[in-house]
């Protein structure tokens, strides 16, 4: 993959359909209930009207794409678990152990797992083997990513949100898996959001407030080290990202090109979306936000993108289980919006104004 095909692809993804939304608004004025008594649930509906180019949506079968890859900055001791749990998790998930599995299954959503970067040989007849290096470089050393890797990681995630957009896929959630990937994802969105390391950087996957402070200079290091430019998203993604992120946000360029919906879930699969939709910002009317992570540096993300959590749950785990759980709420308002009468249709009657 080349430069050139990425911004082909970019321009691919066109503004939502403005016929849809306004049918789909004036058939929720319609409904039997007073306008605007649903909330988000017809606004959500809406959306997904002029995401789908037709006034009233459906979605019929949805997808999880968690994507794998380990980082090399884990070596500067940022994460409470060792790199070995990376593996010993995706064959977790290959076996239906995980909590994303037990959400997708209640969802009825279909889940692809994907190693684009363990720093170990997996085998599996479900996995997605799509391995282009055993893992990220130390950030802290050097770049990351180097460019071939980034665009191969990219297009990694074009071709699996190809595969699944032809098996008719209507709605797609995100998750990662990879120990590290906090670390890469708070210098990512304090690259790109012009904020310092320590705003963006929380307890992962449950260090301790010295240990906060460690990956705090850690980060430092690395973005002191690697200058990534913060107007060239492509430049932070290389030097101070990860292949899984990579490879979600070429699912997430390729979803909203196939004008498919994304549930994005935490604070790692959002820096993939932040480098999205900073490459075409049209992005960002193709998005959900699952839910809230703890993570501090994943509230400053929904809100340079705009984007309001569906749930706050207190969550931390990643895989994409925030987001699958929003499916029931997209799923929600889609039904009210298709299955509830006119006021015509019930015999009730509208709302008068007084003259």
């Amino acid at each position: 993959m080349s430069m050139e095909q990425l911004r082909e692809q970019l321009t691919r993804i066109q503004p939502l359909d403005k016929d849809a939304i306004q049918q789909a608004t004036q058939r929720q004025q319609q409904l039997t209930k007073p306008a605007g008594s649903l909330g988000r649930l017809e606004e959500i509906a809406i959306r997904l009207a002029g995401i789908q180019g037709t006034p009233i949506p459906k979605i019929q079968r949805r997808d999880v794409i968690v994507m794998a890859a380990d980082h090399g900055v884990t070596r500067e001791g940022v994460s409470a678990y060792p790199a070995e749990v990376t593996p010993q998790m995706v064959l977790n998930f290959l076996s239906g152990g995980a909590a994303i599995n037990a959400l997708a299954r209640q969802a009825e959503a279909a889940v692809s797992i994907v190693d684009v970067g363990v720093a170990t040989e997996l085998h599996h007849p479900q996995l997605i083997e799509r391995k282009i290096a055993l893992g990220s470089a130390n950030m802290v050393e050097g770049p990351a990513l180097t460019s071939e890797q980034l665009f191969k990681a990219i297009q990694v995630g074009f071709d699996v949100l190809d595969e699944i957009a032809h098996q008719g896929s209507d709605l797609v959630a995100i998750g990662e898996m990879g120990i590290g990937n906090t670390t890469a994802a708070s210098a990512i969105s304090a690259t790109l959001l012009q904020q310092p390391v320590e705003a963006l950087t929380g307890y992962g996957t449950g260090i301790n407030e010295q240990q906060r402070q460690h990956k705090i200079q850690v980060l430092q290091r690395a973005v002191q080290q690697n200058q990534p430019d913060p107007h060239d998203p492509l430049d932070v993604l290389a030097k101070v990202g990860g292949l899984e992120i990579a490879a979600l946000t070429g699912v997430v360029i390729a979803a909203a090109a196939h004008r498919i919906p994304v549930l994005i879930d935490g604070f790692i699969s959002s820096s993939a979306a932040l480098i999205a939709c900073a490459l075409q910002p049209r992005i960002t009317d193709y998005l959900f936000a699952g839910h809230a992570s703890v993570e501090p540096g994943h509230r400053l993300i929904l809100a340079q993108l705009g984007l309001t959590p569906l749930l706050s749950l207190d969550m931390r785990l990643g895989e994409g289980t925030g987001a699958v759980l929003a499916m029931h709420i997209l799923e929600a308002a889609l039904r009210t919006h298709r299955e509830m009468a006119t006021f015509a249709d019930a015999g009730v009657s509208e709302r008068t104004e007084n003259t």
